[in-house]
């Protein structure tokens, strides 16, 4: 035989009975003590079971409605189990077609109210402004005035509105910034006005137009000597001097000399230009410094020979690595110590010393024990065709361009340049990475 428990299992009105008389079983023999007393006292049998009867099912209807079960006059005898009803669905973000379509933009974008908010922005605006709260204020996040204020007046008088705007660090970036509100017929009816912000980079255009106007007015004021110096050799060597074999070999000699400066120049100047373009875009490769500064002693050896210079090397005995462009670090480093080599001659000795790494500030120091730079000249040594004592130093040959590269290889790489120097006691150039 099956136990109540198990009848209650089946299927059926029966089963069902069955298993609530089970889960009330002390009710239900409390009804039968009731129904003996009753009868003992001689009341009539009748009467007991309707009694018990009525006990019961007061019982089992309490028990029913306290387990959220269907009442006996509905559902309960059916033999499909009763389920909760599913939760409602979320409401839908009414500003989800607006998302796909702002991601798919390569400039930053964000999505603001009336009451300069923003509610929406693409992955562009998050990589320049860094995370941005949903309904976060746009104050927070762009601190120009002039932006802050194009937005205010676009928003009153539901006009597009455009300015240009510069920012100085980490690199010079020039932007179009443009706000204009979003046509009614795309936006959702629930959907509250919205105004689409844009930042367009224009920092690369304005870098070639300028470097096409620099080095028109660079290159013609360079070139002007060397090539007035060619011209009055040429005309020497045609006219008085034609004949003369000791003044041909003296002066082509002087404008080999002269042709190799312009050529130098030309170099110097094609090179500024092309960092300048990319001077926004960081290195990703890691390069370890002490194989780079090993080279550039190696390469300048001969140079430092000829000028009687020594140039000692000092480098920690762990790897030191930074961000950078191996080739741009090469040409920073070698303009120093030629610099070096060729201004702190009389020093007799050019030292190179390589510091930090292993979680510390990295940095190189090139040291020469020459005349050193007066005070006044120091803050303009990187400008383009700057030169200190350019008279008594003219025989160097140098661009004035030298130190100008280093200080845009440097902006690319987000390092500084410090420069310390003391008349009759030498320069350091430190390089801090």
């Amino acid at each position: 035989m099956r136990s109540m428990a198990a009848v209650a299992e089946g299927r059926g009105p029966i089963g069902w009975i069955v298993g609530q008389l089970w889960g009330e079983r002390v009710l239900v023999a409390s009804a039968a003590f009731v129904g003996f007393v009753m009868w003992a006292a001689g009341v009539h049998i009748g009467w007991v079971a309707f009694a018990m009867l009525l006990l019961v099912a007061a019982g089992l209807f309490r028990t029913d409605r306290r387990m959220g079960r269907p009442s006996l006059g509905r559902t309960a005898f059916s033999a499909a189990p009763v389920r909760d009803e599913a939760p409602s669905a979320p409401a839908p973000d009414p500003l989800a077609p607006y998302a796909a379509v702002l991601d798919a933009l390569d400039m930053p974008a964000l999505l603001i109210n009336r009451r300069e908010a923003v509610a929406l922005h693409n992955r562009a605006a998050e990589t320049l402004f860094g995370a941005i709260a949903r309904n976060s204020d746009l104050a927070g996040r762009i601190r120009a005035p002039a932006i802050l204020d194009m937005i205010r007046e676009a928003i009153a008088s539901g006009v597009p509105r455009v300015i240009e705007h510069a920012e100085r660090l980490p690199s010079e970036t020039v932007y179009v910034v443009r706000i204009a509100p979003l046509a009614h017929r795309w936006a959702d009816p629930a959907t509250e006005p919205l105004w689409l912000l844009t930042f367009r980079d224009e920092s690369q255009a304005q870098r070639i137009q300028r470097m096409r106007s620099d080095f028109v007015a660079n290159a013609s004021h360079e070139l002007r000597t060397p090539l007035a110096s060619l011209r009055g050799f040429i005309e020497t060597l045609q006219g008085p001097a034609k004949g003369d074999a000791a003044a041909h070999e003296r002066f082509l000699a002087i404008m080999h000399e002269q042709a190799t400066r312009m050529s130098r120049l030309v170099d110097d100047l094609l090179s500024l230009s092309r960092l300048e373009i990319k001077s926004n875009l960081p290195p990703e490769q890691t390069v370890e410094l002490a194989p780079i500064l090993s080279h550039v002693r190696d390469t300048l050896m001969p140079l430092a020979e000829e000028l009687g210079v020594e140039v000692r090397l000092t480098v920690p005995g762990h790897p030191v690595t930074v961000k950078g462009d191996r080739d741009e670090l090469v040409e920073v480093f070698q303009n120093l110590v030629e610099n070096g080599c060729k201004y702190g001659q009389d020093g007799k000795r050019v030292d190179i010393r390589l510091t930090g790494g292993d979680g510390e500030p990295v940095e190189v120091s090139i040291t020469d024990y020459g005349p050193g730079i007066a005070p006044e000249h120091v803050p303009r040594i990187t400008e383009r065709f700057y030169r200190v004592n350019i008279e008594t130093n003219r025989w160097r040959k140098g661009t004035g361009l030298g130190l100008s590269i280093v200080k845009h290889i440097l902006t690319r790489h987000r390092a500084r340049l410090a420069v310390r120097s003391e008349l009759g006691k030498g320069v350091v150039f430190t390089v801090k990475f």
